[in-house]
C-alpha cells in the first residue's frame, strides 16, 4: 500500500523545503561508495567443447545478436539495463544506456 505524503512531510523540522535534498538520496549516501562490477554483454554463444577448442587466432563466434540490437547491461550480474556501443575516443569504448530495466521485488 502506498501513502502520498506532502512534500513538508518528507524534510526535517526546521529544513528549508526549497533546499533540502529528499530523504532517500540522505539514505543512500551511505552506499555511494561501495564498488560495484559492470559488464557489457554484446551477445552470447553456445558451442560443444571440441568446437571450442578448434577455435584459433582469428576465428569468428556468431553471437546471438544482430548488428544494431541492444546489448545488455548488468550490475553485479544483475540485468538492469539496455544500451549501444559507443566509441568514447580513438581508443575505448563505452556504452549509452537507452533502457532501464525494472525487475519486480521477489520475497
Amino acid at each position: 500500500m502506498t501513502q502520498d505524503l506532502p512534500l513538508a512531510d518528507l524534510a526535517e523540522p526546521g529544513t528549508d523545503i526549497a533546499t533540502a535534498q529528499p530523504r532517500a538520496a540522505r539514505d543512500l549516501e551511505a552506499v555511494y561508495d561501495i564498488p560495484v562490477t559492470v559488464s557489457a554483454v554484446l551477445g552470447r554463444a553456445t558451442m560443444p567443447v571440441n568446437q571450442l577448442l578448434k577455435l584459433g587466432r582469428g576465428a569468428v563466434v556468431e553471437l546471438d545478436r544482430k548488428l544494431g540490437e541492444a546489448i545488455d547491461i548488468f550490475v553485479n550480474n544483475r540485468l538492469v539495463a539496455r544500451g549501444e556501443v559507443v566509441m568514447v575516443d580513438d581508443t575505448r569504448l563505452g556504452v549509452t544506456m537507452t533502457e532501464i530495466i525494472k525487475t519486480e521485488k521477489s520475497g
